[in-house]
């Protein structure tokens, strides 16, 4: 399991980015990039994402 970003959903605000705490995110210039090795499921930038863009899913 880990973070997944929709793209079409997300207006690149960096929100799960500044609140994830195992820096699995980063924020591109045309996209967020989740490091599933890094991510721990926590789900904190989901229940940050201002628009419902970034959600925790199986098999990623």
């Amino acid at each position: 399991m880990a973070a997944v970003c929709d793209r079409e959903r997300c207006i690149h605000c960096g929100g799960c980015v500044g609140v994830c705490p195992k820096d699995a995110i980063t924020l591109r210039e045309t996209r967020i990039e989740v490091d599933s090795k890094r991510c721990i499921n926590c789900g904190l930038c989901a229940k940050f994402c201002p628009v419902g863009a970034m959600r925790i899913e199986d098999g990623v």
